[in-house]
């Protein structure tokens, strides 16, 4: 690899002597040049890589006797990395230009649109702290609304940053030439995938990840990773990729697996509390303002209520959010929270991060709509077709366990002895058209659970752990195929069985069927 780094924290603190995290070729150079450094990198490197593989080729052809000058002399002359083949662009090492959000949502943003727009295959990491930290904590146009930052304060005529949020993901996509992903650090598995993914192609990539500035957020200098998972599932950062290798609509390209509850506008989160000397719970909407509170940047636009103040005129957030601007004179949104005692309290959330709740809010609308989820209204017929299957499915996978038999043979003793249709253990969807032969249900030998989380990570609309936190089908239908299969890949104590899919249009399911069969 060879990076072009832009002058900023990344090299300044990231390489403080003695320690240096880049142990390969590096360039730094002006805060707005990284992308533009690396066109011209990559175009040496790229003639440096064609005149060897030229040279192999030429040997190659001398040594097979088929070198024929007035056949291959124009080609090799005119030899490029574009013509490379995939085992020759296996072994070109990747030109990365590294940025902050500084560098590359503001100063240098032409200079990123002129690299994504040229097609070369430059990758561009950001890292996104939504401000300029390494000089003094400016306002960046990639910070949320009501954030309070140099150039962005709090007072009395400005309650911190009056702008929404820029998208570079979108801006990105625009451009219809490249690869982009967005992605955080409290979710490995979806970032490092996305890398992988991106820097294989031969096309530019833009990684857009979600980096905390501790100073800058006012947070502890361990809360990078909780904040990151806080700022995904509060819906400020969605996790999101955009591919457009091989494909032409937007909800063919674009993919939102990882986020929390994607059919929901907020996840929901459980608070725990006291009442006396009793522990009591309740289910809440995790929002922006949720997310936002736990942060120094935002902590002004937050105010205790003492509950001698309560009164009917206070709305939660979630629902405050929820009534048009005409029913919303007079009420005042608050979230709940526990004090050091915690007991409960409510905090009274100002108008900039109400703004900020929906600006997040319609951003994540936005980004389903291009991916076309939950678009499709529900199909009682096959609904009803689904859970048969899934029924004979899970009995099956049952009576396996405890038999140590085949689940195929399984399901087919209990379509003989069960009073179920025997449509519903063959997959036959009684004439709806969605069919998918002899469906398995996907189940869990979870007294051999090991507690890792991969797969409540992945999904916990299908995962959960039941009380003796051992990972349980929740609900099979909870999300895609792809999910299951992913989840039995990374379970560490190879306890999770995918079974089939139960839609068989599902993008990409010969291969995932191939996947999960493995573990069933």
């Amino acid at each position: 690899m060879g990076i072009l780094n832009a002058t900023g924290c990344s090299s300044v603190w990231g390489s403080t002597y003695p320690f240096n995290p880049y142990p390969f070729p590096w360039a730094n150079h002006l805060f707005q040049d990284p992308t533009s450094m690396a066109l011209g990198v990559f175009e040496g490197h790229m003639a440096k890589m064609a005149e060897g593989f030229r040279t192999v080729r030429m040997a190659e052809l001398e040594l097979s006797g088929e070198y024929e000058p007035a056949k291959h002399d124009e080609f090799l002359a005119c030899f490029n990395w574009q013509q490379f083949s995939d085992e020759e662009w296996d072994l070109c090492p990747p030109v990365v230009a590294l940025g902050g959000d500084g560098a590359m949502y503001d100063i240098g943003f032409q200079n990123l649109s002129r690299a994504l727009m040229s097609g070369k295959p430059i990758k561009v990491v950001v890292l996104d702290t939504q401000v300029y930290s390494n000089t003094g904590g400016q306002a960046c146009t990639s910070g949320f609304f009501g954030q309070v930052s140099d150039m962005a304060q709090f007072g009395k005529a400005i309650q911190g940053k009056r702008e929404i949020r820029k998208e570079i993901g979108l801006i990105g996509m625009a451009h219809r030439t490249t690869y982009i992903l967005q992605s955080a650090i409290s979710h490995p598995a979806h970032m490092i995938e996305g890398f992988i993914q991106g820097l294989k192609l031969r096309r530019p990539a833009l990684f857009n990840i979600y980096s905390s500035c501790q100073p800058e957020h006012g947070i502890g200098d361990d809360k990078s990773h909780n904040q990151a998972r806080l700022a995904v599932e509060s819906r400020a950062y969605p996790l999101f990729r955009y591919n457009p290798e091989d494909c032409v609509r937007p909800e063919d390209c674009f993919d939102l697996e990882g986020n929390p509850a994607p059919d929901h506008e907020w996840p929901v989160y459980t608070l725990k509390y006291l009442d006396g000397t009793r522990e009591k719970t309740m289910e809440l909407p995790f929002t922006f303002a949720d997310f936002a509170v736990t942060e120094v940047r935002f902590r002004k636009h937050f105010r205790i209520a003492p509950p001698d103040t309560w009164n009917e005129n206070m709305t939660p957030i979630a629902d405050y959010l929820n009534l048009p601007e005409d029913e919303r004179e007079g009420l005042f949104p608050y979230l709940w929270s526990v004090d050091r005692r915690n007991q409960l309290t409510r905090l009274l959330v100002a108008e900039p991060i109400v703004r900020s709740c929906e600006d997040r809010r319609d951003f994540w609308t936005m980004l389903k709509a291009l991916a076309k989820v939950g678009d499709d209204a529900p199909d009682e017929a096959a609904i009803a077709a689904r859970v048969k299957r899934e029924l004979t499915g899970q009995l099956a996978a049952n009576l396996m366990n405890l038999l140590g038999g085949d689940a195929g043979d399984a399901a087919a003793t209990l379509t003989e002895t069960a009073d179920i249709p025997e449509a519903a253990a063959s997959g036959d969807d009684n004439g709806d058209g969605n069919g998918n032969g002899d469906h398995l249900a996907p189940w869990i030998k979870s007294e051999f659970c090991t507690a890792c989380d991969e797969c409540i990570k992945i999904n916990p609309a299908i995962f959960e752990y039941n009380a003796d936190k051992k990972a349980t089908i929740k609900d099979a239908a909870g999300g895609p195929y792809k999910d299951l299969v992913k989840a039995a890949e990374r379970c560490t104590s190879r306890v999770i069985h995918p079974g089939t899919p139960r839609d068989p249009s599902e993008k990409g399911v010969d291969k995932l069927i191939a996947r999960g069969s493995k573990f069933n």
